[in-house]
């Protein structure tokens, strides 16, 4: 056990424990004299404490055992989605908690990590080899289908989209074809462009249709970014404040504690989504640059991890990691700079919450426990020529021993 804890990376460590006071302050300045939320930056305490003892655990744990048990993992993901629709709690317009032994737990969260094992297990058996569109790419997309629906449901757009980019992420470094990959892109950015031209032409009968699917709160977060104009003032209200914090904060911002904007509550939760105003208004351009600067050296850790690794699911799961914060990171910071929407989604590592928390904090584990263990595990799927994906699909539902190859004459 002791040499396993030497082969940690403990820079990935330190980087984490820097992460963590950051979160801390931040959550205290942000919740300083509120009676409802004053006690959030000790729950947070907790929160990583818990988190370093999962890292720690997952990290001692062969990450073997959880590639051998894709199929059980994806299962339980979707069930606890299945779940949620019927006793789920609702917060913030969004059906997506379970309360367990009075514990919230947001399912569409820890499925991010159920994707990530199971699309990465699928596509390691390919050994590399180009994907083919009918064989490989479709069945693995059904596979992101049926979450995807599920959180459709629930009213979570923004884990809709991060199951989009991690399946496209590990699409991309599973060895889809180019001439695939530009036509898909080509799509989807002519998707969006249309979207977002008949978003605007259409504005009013798009938002009446969103009220008549009970989706309102999705126009009131395209508005401020695509029509403001045309948005209300109490809409703009989020977007605004932030945009005016972080301006203010100029390059060494306005002292821990002393930003007027995030002080005076005009920045809803921001203990959580919003975290990175009190940033910006607090620590100005050279708070928000380090821990920008922090998140690099983070992936980075984590991309030589990948390139070390001798067992292809090892560095395709690190893949899937690196795409799931790298979304987060970026769609919680670019509403506040104006790039895109609100999409409520946590900046890893320093909003609060729990479940995002250890979601995060198992994720560097299983990363933590591919660098422990990949001189143990060398190409751990086997070298004989794999099925496609398809097979292997249709495969699940009609297992049959396998046969004994005959000893040679």
């Amino acid at each position: 056990m002791l040499h396993k804890f030497k082969k940690i990376d403990y820079s990935i460590v330190f980087i984490l424990v820097i992460l963590m006071v950051i979160s801390i302050m931040a959550i205290y300045s942000t919740t300083f004299g509120r009676p409802k939320v004053e006690g959030f930056s000790k729950n947070m305490i907790v929160f990583y404490v818990l988190g370093f003892v999962v890292f720690f655990g997952m990290s001692m744990i062969n990450y073997k055992f959880i590639v051998k048990n894709y199929l059980y993992i994806y299962g339980l993901g979707l069930l606890l989605l299945v779940l949620v629709l019927f006793i789920g709690n609702e917060y913030y317009g969004a059906q997506g908690w379970l309360s367990i032994g009075g514990i919230s737990l947001q399912p569409s969260e820890l499925f991010k990590l159920c994707l990530i094992v199971m699309l990465s297990t699928l596509l390691a058996r390919k050994k590399n080899r180009p994907l083919f569109f009918g064989r490989d790419v479709i069945p693995i997309s059904l596979c992101v289908l049926p979450p995807l629906l599920l959180v459709l449901l629930q009213n979570d757009l923004g884990a809709v989209l991060s199951y989009i980019f991690i399946w496209i992420g590990l699409l991309w470094i599973g060895n889809i074809k180019f001439s695939h990959a530009l036509i898909g892109f080509v799509l989807a950015v002519s998707a969006i462009v249309a979207g977002i031209q008949a978003y605007i032409h259409y504005h009013d009968e798009i938002t009446s249709f969103l009220k008549d699917i009970k989706r309102a709160h999705w126009a009131e977060r395209f508005d401020p970014w695509l029509v403001p104009e045309l948005t209300s003032r109490d809409v703009l209200w989020q977007t605004y404040n932030a945009k005016l914090a972080i301006g203010s904060g100029g390059v060494t911002g306005k002292g821990y504690m002393e930003g007027t904007t995030i002080q005076s509550n005009r920045v809803p939760l921001a203990y959580a989504d919003s975290i990175f105003v009190q940033i910006g208004e607090e620590f100005g351009f050279v708070g928000a640059s380090v821990l920008l600067l922090l998140y690099f050296i983070l992936i980075h850790r984590l991309v030589l991890i990948a390139l070390e690794c001798k067992d292809r699911v090892g560095a395709y799961l690190i893949v899937g990691i690196i795409a799931m914060i790298l979304y987060q990171v970026f769609v919680n910071i670019g509403p506040f700079i104006g790039l895109m929407p609100l999409t409520g989604i946590t900046l890893p590592f320093i909003s609060y919450g729990g479940t995002s928390l250890l979601i995060n904090m198992i994720s560097m584990g299983i990363a933590m426990s591919i660098k422990v263990h990949t001189e143990e595990n060398e190409d751990i799927l086997g070298a004989a020529e794999q099925p496609s994906i398809t097979e292997l699909i249709l495969k699940l539902f009609r297992r049959k021993p396998a046969q004994q190859e005959q000893p040679e004459q």
